[in-house]
């Protein structure tokens, strides 16, 4: 049994803590020796960002009384010794919830009341209105005051159907969906519409986030649920229940809102929960586990995943023995086996990905001070042919030689006139890329889709305007590539034009590559199809979900365009802090070369000193090169963690 989802991603955090120390030392080390310019410090950042902030969403789907909260507890919190999160019988979690954790944020229970379903603002931007969440503090020492409090997840109110209607929770065409009303005609509809959970738990400090999910009606009427934070969660854990296996409502929600897409299918997991109502003391221990195999073939067959992706376990029979130390009924309620499907799935993949993008930031990083470094190198092989050739020579020759020297020097101050200009023109290109890829932009991209949607009653058409749609923003990041390789190319004969009449050696980066924001979009575009067909045609209907559904799809672009915008920025800077160094360079060569010349025409012995000093300073320059190399490596290496490269696929055979 390899290890198990926590004890993975203990070491995944210890992997990040120890890069971080090492990353604080490269950046003092080059400090200290006048290797950070504006590129530089810009990657030393963005890997610092990235790794500290990289976070692992889990995100649990399930009909109603699945034990997904209790598969929950059992993973993750039995260290409590008792359940945190609400697991009675029927509808525990009646709104979406969030488990994170942020330091700068006191441990608390956030709720966003329902109502607020009645407002167009998205839950994005409800979250940065902090007057509008009740927040209950939460005593991290008191598991009893925790597990009271979340209590409240839970927490229903009944409402007439007009109310319930404009919240969502009706729908006059969709019978089969609502709510059953009481004698009084009033249905049940959740208190709170999300719910934010911000403990210091081991896992939680780490990075990882949990979202945990109310069933089919309450997930289908939060748009910027399924279509944003479902489709980016780093893995789903879908469950069902053992003793009904797949059901018409477990099929709806799997069709609806996880099967959009191959690509989606392989972060796709689904547990086959509640196991031990299959334990029956009539039936032999073969019949029983031959039953068990049953149910997983035909759940596999019904979802159309591979019989390997389907986990039968026993959440409250696991939580049992992790509390009590059983190791025995700790096997038997499959609970490992989960465990290690998600430690080799979920965090096998994401530590790959970050692994991958930290080799390609850090080689980078390596080779744009490696120039830097070879830049001082050449400076000084100059100087060096230079004093050389001044052995045995006169004063007259010597002081022609400073005359050369500066004649050269007030040249070179011409060049960078021809630089501001160059620099000038990138800027111009740069900043109309900027604007093709901004909010404004975008918004008018949209704004032929959203009057559609905002149109009273059906949708007719709606599907084929939005591919077009799409198309466009596919066309705008093809755009913004062209213009990239644009840039790269006037640059590239910019710097061959300056490296022949000025000796740089400047190279011009390779042109930015936009392809994996191409696929972003087509993977947001597979996410919100799903509600443009027939299937959806009545809910569609409703302005405010239509106006929902149009917010949730801006603000996702939105962020795939500041991406993309801000790989252009840092493309941009590498290229430019070249230039930046090389005449920064340049100029203390020039200076150091005229300070040469007078020691030697003050002094016999200047020029002798000064050849060493230089064969010193390449000596030194080969020892930087080295420490570089060594303290990159460094950053590399991920010590105590098997090379994730080895994880062909998302969940083990």
């Amino acid at each position: 049994m390899g290890p198990s989802f926590n004890e993975q991603f203990d070491q995944h955090g210890v992997w990040r803590r120890e890069f971080a120390q090492q990353l604080k030392r490269l950046a003092e080390w080059m400090s200290s020796h006048e290797l950070m310019d504006a590129a530089v410090q810009e990657r030393l950042q963005r890997l610092e960002e990235q790794v500290r902030s990289d976070k692992v969403m889990v995100a649990f789907v399930a009909e109603f009384s699945r034990g997904k909260s209790e598969l929950i507890n059992a993973i993750f919190f039995a260290d409590y010794g008792r359940r945190i999160m609400p697991a009675s019988a029927g509808r525990t979690t009646m709104c979406p919830t969030e488990l994170g954790y942020d330091a700068h944020v006191a441990p608390s229970l956030r709720l966003l009341p329902i109502e607020t379903r009645l407002q167009m603002q998205s839950l994005a931007e409800w979250r940065v209105k902090a007057d509008r969440w009740q927040e209950i503090p939460l005593d991290v020492s008191n598991a009893d005051q925790i597990a009271k409090a979340l209590e409240k997840v839970a927490e229903i109110r009944k409402v007439s159907l007009d109310n319930a209607r404009a919240l969502g929770f009706w729908h006059d065409d969709l019978t089969d969906e609502n709510p059953v009303p009481d004698a009084q005609g009033l249905v049940e509809v959740p208190m709170w519409r999300h719910a934010i959970i911000n403990i210091p738990h081991p896992l939680l400090k780490q990075g990882l986030v949990i979202l945990d999910t109310p069933g089919l009606n309450a997930v289908g009427a939060e748009p910027e649920l399924t279509v944003n934070l479902i489709p980016q969660a780093h893995a789903v854990v879908f469950i069902l229940s053992a003793d009904t296996g797949v059901t018409r409502s477990d099929l709806s929600i799997w069709r609806e809102h996880l099967a959009i897409s191959n690509d989606s299918m392989d972060a796709r997991l689904v547990v086959l929960n509640k196991i031990d109502t299959l334990w029956d003391t009539l039936n032999s221990a073969e019949q029983v586990q031959a039953q068990l195999e049953r149910q997983c073939s035909t759940s596999a067959e019904m979802l159309g995943v591979p019989l390997h992706r389907v986990v039968p376990v026993s959440a409250q029979k696991g939580l049992v023995a992790k509390i009590t130390a059983d190791d025995v009924l700790l096997e038997t309620s499959g609970l490992p086996v989960l465990e290690e499907a998600l430690a080799k799935g979920i965090m096998g993949r994401r530590q790959s990905i970050l692994r991958a993008a930290v080799a390609t930031g850090v080689a980078s990083l390596r080779s744009e001070t490696s120039r830097v470094i070879n830049i001082r190198r050449r400076d000084l092989d100059d100087q060096m042919a230079e004093l050389r050739s001044l052995r045995g020579k006169n004063a007259s020759v010597i002081e022609s030689m400073r005359h050369r020297v500066e004649q050269e020097q007030r040249e070179f101050d011409l060049s960078t006139a021809k630089i501001q200009a160059v620099r000038a023109v990138h800027l111009k290109l740069l900043r109309d890329v900027f604007q093709q890829l901004g909010a404004k932009a975008l918004k008018v991209e949209l704004a032929e889709l959203a009057q559609t949607l905002q149109q009273k009653g059906l949708k007719l058409g709606v599907k084929k305007i939005y591919i077009q749609t799409f198309d466009k923003l596919r066309g705008t990041l093809d755009k913004a590539q062209a213009s990239g390789t644009e840039i790269q190319a006037m640059l590239g004969g910019t710097f061959r034009q300056l490296n022949a009449e000025y000796g740089f050696s400047l190279q011009v980066p390779p042109p930015p590559q936009l392809e994996h924001f191409t696929h972003d979009l087509n993977q947001i575009e597979q996410s919100h199809l799903q509600y443009l067909g027939m299937g959806n045609a009545l809910k569609l209907a409703q302005p405010e979900f239509a106006e929902r559904l149009v917010r949730a799809l801006a603000m996702r672009l939105r962020t795939v365009y500041e991406s993309a915008a801000n790989d252009l920025e840092l493309w941009s800077k590498s290229a430019t802090a070249q230039l930046d160094a090389q005449l920064r360079e340049r100029r203390r060569s020039f200076a150091r070369r005229i300070e040469a010349v007078d020691r030697i025409q003050q002094a016999a012995s200047g020029l002798v000193e000064r050849i060493a000093e230089i064969e010193a300073g390449e000596g030194e320059l080969t020892q930087l090169e080295q420490k570089l190399q060594q303290l990159t490596s460094q950053l590399i290496a991920v010590p105590g963690l098997e090379s994730a490269s080895s994880d062909k696929q998302l969940l083990p055979a």
